[in-house]
């Protein structure tokens, strides 16, 4: 429950670490050291990506002590508990990802803060946006199937002791593809 409350400080924990991720160098053309940087781009976006992750991981490390703390005092499922905190490291370096990328298309930082915002936004509220939508309609099946998995991964763990590891290679996979988009992002401008 703790970490299913704690989903709410994503919503806006996540844009505010990634906002300025590209956007403010791309507004103060420091992106052009980037370019002729002696590092290869994918390392600098990487890089990038993973001081986020870091910073995302420092609240999990202090999520590691509850289980503890909860056994002392009763009955605790450690496994249970420490793999979903590892799951919701994973959901949160999603969101980081996500937000990293569409850092990488604006030169505000407030654009894309809200866009990130509102897409997690979407994610967060996916269940109820669900029951409001046609079950019938082929389009939006396939995002609806896409999003589901993404929302049910750690719904699944957290709640019912369900490891899913389709959905943790689904959350690596989408890890990649957004650090890949936003490479390729950077790399578009770049010959522009």
């Amino acid at each position: 429950y703790t970490l299913s409350g704690s989903l709410i400080v994503f919503l806006v924990g996540i844009p505010l670490i990634t906002m300025r991720s590209f956007s403010e160098e791309r507004r103060n053309r420091t992106d052009q050291l980037l370019f002729t940087a002696p590092v290869s781009l994918w390392k600098i976006v990487w890089g990038k990506y993973l001081a986020m992750a870091t910073v995302i991981a420092i609240p999990n490390v202090i999520f590691c002590i509850f289980p503890l703390i909860i056994m002392s005092q009763g009955t605790a499922y450690l496994t249970v508990d420490y793999i979903s905190i590892g799951v919701f490291f994973l959901l949160g370096c999603v969101y980081a990802a996500i937000g990293m990328f569409l850092s990488s298309l604006t030169e505000s930082q407030i654009i894309a803060f809200i866009s990130t915002f509102g897409i997690l936004l979407v994610l967060y509220l996916w269940d109820g946006i669900l029951s409001m939508l046609p079950a019938s309609a082929l389009s939006g099946l396939l995002g609806v199937l896409i999003l589901l998995a993404l929302a049910n991964v750690f719904t699944d763990i957290a709640s019912n002791s369900i490891v899913d590891l389709t959905g943790i290679a689904l959350y690596l996979s989408i890890i990649a593809v957004f650090v890949f988009l936003t490479i390729q992002s950077i790399q578009k401008r770049r010959w522009s």
